[in-house]
């Protein structure tokens, strides 16, 4: 039970797991506005640059429900300990690079640490005291999208300022996170060992490689291609072939009874819609920013100016978190999980009718904020609530790659309705298609609030455990 084995302090824990979260946080959004950069520095073409993020997705996506797994298997510290180096061995990797290869290479070893929250969620569980754990999940859940607020224009001021390669430098914060896990995070906190299904893994590993290959690839490829095509069907049929593969295994890498309660299912259907509604705000903000006032919208803002218009919301999440993490425990994660989803719902609409002066961007900022660091502690709230001790890591591992799919799915139809509609002569968006890209993210959220009503309350969730409890005594 959480908290049996608890430090009489879970402080330093908790200050181990922040920095190893921001430290991968930060490398999400730090390269975006540098990609133009980074393509001039190694005189590579878009299509190749783009690949130090795409590659760093694609690993981030296949090893997170697979080092959730490990941690459960042996040991959280000790897995995120080694995550944590290998991270910063990629960062350093990037930061020498002499070529855009070498680089993509670091990008895709330092996806490993996408299992950093997975592991992290799992290690409140086990050592926080009860009354803690929800806060403590909500503060971490916070720091996901903190890292990517203060990225975009932290990546501003290197780009302006310092070389290119303190973009990568700055991952080496994980090496002090990782020796303060080995040292802080309780040794004793492990599962009873047992083996790891490798071959449902690479099984689930490709089947999610393909589906974000496509998704991400689309807009380039074009979405009717036989290639986007072909890796999105062929993803889908892998996924089906892997839960068929993990029904007949004895030793699954994750119960699909687990993944199959309403609880689980529920919650992972509404992160896919809110990554695919939140994630986009990445992309439209600092791009409206960016654009020239000639276009009668945007604002002429440098990469700096308009990264910053969405630091209020990472304050917001700060403050969120951890409230977001007390308020579920006194109304239920299933109603704080249903106001994340609103607040993104509303700062969408908001961004729609209203986005003439800056101003707007910070109310709709902190809005949006709120409903991330709402949304993302009630999902691993509920889903560490859901599951047994031993599939914490793997089950919150597949949240979060369920959010990271619905945010490239996101973020590429974004894309694509800027792309469809431009200044004439240009290839420069129209004010209305980015008005309709942030209708598309207000419908997404709006359809996360329903996917967020459909998750059972706790009353309802006893009531079904009793009654199969009731059935198997039978």
């Amino acid at each position: 039970m959480p908290g049996e084995r608890a430090p009489k302090s879970p402080t330093p824990v908790l200050f181990v797991l922040l920095l190893a979260g921001v430290s991968f946080a930060l490398s999400q959004t730090l390269v975006v506005p540098a990609l133009p950069s980074i393509s001039k520095e190694f005189g590579a073409s878009a299509t190749a640059t783009s690949w130090v993020l795409t590659g760093f997705l694609l690993s981030a996506s296949v090893a997170t429900p697979i080092v959730g797994k490990l941690g459960d298997l042996f040991g959280k510290g000790r897995v995120l300990t080694i995550v944590l180096l290998l991270f910063a061995l990629g960062g350093t990797v990037c930061a020498l690079a002499g070529s855009i290869g070498v680089l993509i290479g670091g990008r895709v070893i330092q996806g490993v640490a996408g299992g950093v929250f997975p592991l992290a969620f799992g290690i409140v569980r086990d050592t926080f005291p009860r009354e803690r754990m929800a806060a403590g999940l909500g503060i971490i859940s916070a720091i996901f999208g903190i890292g990517g607020g203060i990225g975009l224009p932290l990546s501003g001021v290197i780009v302006d300022n310092f070389d290119l390669s303190w973009l990568f430098w700055i991952s080496l914060i994980a090496v002090p996170a990782a020796v303060a896990a080995h040292f802080l995070i309780p040794r004793d906190v492990t599962a009873e060992r047992t083996s790891i299904d490798w071959a449902g893994a690479a099984l689930l590993s490709a089947a999610l490689a393909a589906v974000l290959l496509g998704v991400t690839e689309a807009n380039s490829w074009g979405w009717a291609s036989a290639r986007t095509i072909g890796l999105i069907a062929g993803g889908l049929l892998l996924l089906v072939l892997w839960t068929r593969f993990e029904a007949g295994r004895q030793d699954p890498l994750i119960d699909l009874g687990i993944l199959a309660q309403r609880g689980v299912a529920t919650t992972n259907l509404t992160g896919f819609l809110i990554g695919f509604a939140m994630f986009s705000s990445f992309l439209l903000i600092p791009q409206f920013a960016q654009a020239s006032e000639s276009t009668g919208y945007g604002f002429g803002a440098s990469v700096t100016e308009a990264g910053l218009l969405l630091f209020p919301a990472a304050i917001a999440q700060l403050i969120a978190g951890p409230l977001a993490g007390r308020l579920g425990v006194v109304i239920g994660f299933r109603t704080t999980l249903a106001m994340g989803a609103g607040f993104a719902a509303a700062a969408f609409c908001l961004l729609a009718i209203a986005h003439a002066q800056p101003w707007e961007f910070v109310v709709a900022g902190a809005l949006l904020g709120a409903g991330i660091s709402f949304a993302f502690a009630s999902m691993a709230n509920l889903i560490v609530g859901a599951v047994p001790q031993s599939q914490v890591g793997i089950a919150t591992g597949i949240n979060t790659v369920t959010r990271t799919v619905g945010g490239a799915f996101g973020a590429a139809v974004a894309t694509a309705i800027l792309a469809g509609h431009t200044l004439a002569g240009t290839p420069v968006p129209t004010e209305g298609a980015y008005e309709a890209a942030f209708l598309m993210s207000a419908v997404g959220a709006l359809l996360a609030i329903g996917a967020a009503l459909l998750v059972p309350t706790r009353a309802a969730e006893a009531a079904a455990s009793r009654a199969a409890e009731a059935s198997a005594s039978a």
